[in-house]
């Protein structure tokens, strides 16, 4: 029986651990990116546009080459403005590609 109980006092004490996590609410951004170095549609911005879709924090990505624009969706919450710039600075050794925040203004999706 006090095996049992012990048994149970971890079952519980793991359900506590795991399933009490904060929930936060994501606070979804957009920024439009401009991106300098760019040579090509598959080797540049697909790469960029693939890596940033996997960075945490962002919902969304899209990079259009011939634009050289990049833009983000992202949770706030998780991320910033500032790291998004770096990250893509940092891409390919951090030699390669510039980006900086576009004056385009984008529409809030809500």
């Amino acid at each position: 029986m006090n095996t049992k109980n012990i048994f149970f006092a971890i079952a519980i004490a793991c359900f506590m651990i795991t399933g009490c996590k904060e929930n936060k609410e994501v606070k979804k951004e957009r920024i439009a990116l401009t991106i300098s170095g760019m040579t090509c549609e598959i080797g540049c911005a697909k790469i960029i546009q693939s890596k940033l879709s996997k960075k945490e924090g962002v919902i969304a990505a899209k990079v259009v080459f011939t634009d050289s624009i990049a833009t983000i969706e992202f949770n706030g919450n998780t991320t910033s403005k500032k790291e998004l710039i770096t990250f893509i600075d940092g891409i390919a050794g951090g030699n390669l590609y510039k980006a900086s925040e576009s004056i385009i203004k984008l529409t809030s999706s809500k």
